[in-house]
């Protein structure tokens, strides 16, 4: 079993090796809210993953998706999200399209720009902006607030593969698909950047269909030569770190997940 502090925490992202583009943030992001009291829908029967009680983490809702921060990594701890066949992407991308830190941490919680620069990880999204239904919702998953530092070939290749099956699912799907994508760190990890931003050593994608039941996780490694394998049960994902990321689901969770990928 991992140790609580690995519990802590996910289309395409800019990578660390290019320039770092300054930009201000949408200019909707000041107006979203900071409390998962205000975006419950985001959670399965609008209850948020059992974390263990802890000071030092922050709410942050934003139109697509609703993001847990860690002060400590300056991170994502998870990005929760809503999904279904009738909202689900189809947004072209604009080239103007940059990421930015996260004006509704304080400085001394969140991570920058420059933390990514020259570090040799992407800025990997979480919450994936090839998931968002509005040209405003893409653009605010570009908030660092949403970012981890990820492997440069494990984001664009085995990551990337495991989103895209995730919207294919979705656009199946008869109903509401509710996703939680986490990170996952070791005690002593590596930093990068002034700020010390945190580098997970896994990455999980856990994915619940309220018609079927059916439930499912991608646990990952976050390294280069990774590769897609067969999902983990929820219950194999419960045991690996320590934490009920769907409390509504209780121990009758369905060990099932579907054989078409």
């Amino acid at each position: 079993m991992l140790p609580l502090l690995r519990c802590i925490p996910l289309l395409a992202c800019l990578t660390a090796a290019l320039p770092t583009l300054a930009a201000a943030p949408p200019a909707d992001v000041a107006r979203l809210p900071s409390s998962f009291a205000s975006c419950p829908d985001f959670f399965l029967g609008q209850k948020p993953p059992a974390l263990p009680a802890a000071s030092k983490r922050r709410e942050l809702c934003f139109d697509g998706f609703a993001v847990l921060h860690s002060v400590e990594t300056r991170t994502p701890i998870y990005a929760a999200q809503r999904l279904n066949r009738r909202a689900l992407g189809g947004i072209k991308r604009q080239k103007s399209d940059r990421f930015f830190a996260e004006a509704r941490l304080p400085s001394a919680e969140r991570a920058s720009l420059d933390d990514y620069k020259r570090s040799g990880y992407s800025r990997g999204h979480l919450a994936p902006a090839g998931d968002m239904a509005t040209e405003a919702a893409m653009a605010q998953s570009f908030s660092l607030a949403n970012v981890v530092p990820q492997s440069m070939r494990h984001n664009s290749g085995a990551w990337s593969k495991i989103e895209e099956d995730t919207r294919k699912y979705v656009q199946r799907a008869k109903g509401d698909v509710y996703v939680v994508t986490g990170a996952v760190f070791s005690t002593g990890g590596e930093r990068i950047g002034r700020n010390g931003v945190g580098v997970p050593d896994h990455l999980f994608k856990l994915v619940h269909d309220v018609h079927t039941g059916q439930t499912w996780a991608h646990w990952q490694a976050n390294q280069d030569d990774e590769r897609p394998g067969r999902p983990i049960s929820y219950q194999e994902l419960v045991r690996r770190t320590s934490i009920d990321w769907l409390p509504m689901l209780g121990p009758q969770a369905k060990l099932t997940f579907p054989v078409r990928r």
